[in-house]
C-alpha cells in the first residue's frame, strides 16, 4: 500500500549479546512492537538448528515452558503444519495458547533455509477458557550457512511480532517479549548442541540429495 513505508519507524537496538543482537520498532496504530534478531553460531550446523526447531516432540523435552505442543494438521505435499502451542506466562498471568500455521523451505541453490509461522483459526482447536488465545503472531526466520547445510556455522535473521492479549503496560509487555525471545534462542541453541552430541534422531526436514 502506497505511503506505508513513510510510516515505518526506525529499528532501535535494545540488546547486544555475544551471539545475537535484538532490535524493535513500534507497529503503527498499536501498542505493540515488531522485533528483529540477528544471530550467529559457529558450533552447530544449519541443518541441526533448522531440524531442532521443527521437531515438536523434542521441544517438549527442552522447553520447560511448553504445556502443550501438538501438530493438528499436516499437508504432506508441502510440509506445512498447523500447530497448537500452549505456553506458560510469568505468574500471575494466564497461560497463552497459539494456533499457527508453519511453513518451511530449503533453497539449495541460494544456500538458504526459511521458516515462517503465523496465527490462524482452526475448527479443530476451539478456545479454552483456561488459556488466553493469542490471535496475532508472526515469525519469519532465514538461516544462511557460512559454508554448507552440514558444516558448523551460520547466521540467522528472525523477525517476529506477537500480541499476547494482555492489559499490562507496553513497557512491561516489551520487557517480556524481548527477554523471552533471547532465552528461547539460547535454549534452542543448547538443544541443537545436545542433539548433535547425542546424535539424537531428529527428523530431517531437508530434501534428500540425488
Amino acid at each position: 500500500n502506497p505511503g506505508s513505508s513513510e510510516q515505518e519507524q526506525p529499528w532501535e537496538l535494545i540488546m547486544d549479546k555475544k551471539h545475537f543482537r535484538l532490535w524493535r520498532r513500534p507497529i503503527p496504530g498499536s501498542h505493540l512492537y515488531q522485533y528483529r534478531v540477528f544471530g550467529s553460531y559457529t558450533d552447530v550446523t544449519p541443518r541441526q538448528f533448522f531440524n531442532v526447531q521443527l521437531d515438536t516432540e523434542y521441544r517438549k523435552k527442552w522447553d520447560s515452558l511448553v504445556i502443550k505442543l501438538d501438530v493438528i494438521e499436516r499437508d504432506e505435499a508441502t510440509g506445512s503444519e498447523v500447530i497448537h502451542w500452549v505456553t506458560q506466562f510469568p505468574y500471575p498471568m494466564y497461560s497463552r495458547d497459539y494456533v499457527y500455521v508453519r511453513r518451511y523451505s530449503v533453497d539449495e541453490e541460494n544456500n538458504l533455509m526459511v521458516l515462517v509461522s503465523r496465527a490462524v483459526e482452526h475448527p479443530g482447536v476451539p478456545e479454552d477458557p483456561e488459556y488466553v488465545r493469542v490471535r496475532t503472531y508472526e515469525s519469519h526466520m532465514v538461516i544462511r550457512p557460512h559454508r554448507s547445510f552440514d558444516e558448523n556455522g551460520f547466521d540467522y535473521l528472525l523477525t517476529y511480532s506477537d500480541n499476547p492479549q494482555s492489559v499490562i503496560p507496553r513497557s512491561c509487555l516489551s520487557w517480556m517479549v524481548s527477554s523471552g525471545m533471547p532465552d528461547f534462542l539460547e535454549k534452542l541453541h543448547s538443544a541443537a548442541l545436545k542433539a548433535k552430541k547425542m546424535e539424537l534422531e531428529i527428523r530431517d526436514h531437508l530434501p534428500k540429495g540425488p
